[in-house]
């Protein structure tokens, strides 16, 4: 099951810099993962700074 980003996003970027297959983008201001790209690794989770990402 992908992860998913709650909305206390802050767009920080921080998720998708760290995402090694590249399934997280920033639409308007917030970051976005696609659950066909996400292999659950959960760095995306342990990287953001306010710990809105959750396993969905």
């Amino acid at each position: 099951m992908a992860f998913v980003v709650g909305g206390g996003c802050v767009g920080c970027g921080a998720c998708e810099a760290q995402c090694p297959v590249g399934a997280i983008s920033l639409d308007s201001g917030k970051a976005v993962i696609d659950p066909d790209k996400c292999i659950d690794c959960a760095s995306c989770a342990a990287t953001c700074p306010v710990e809105v990402i959750k396993e969905g």
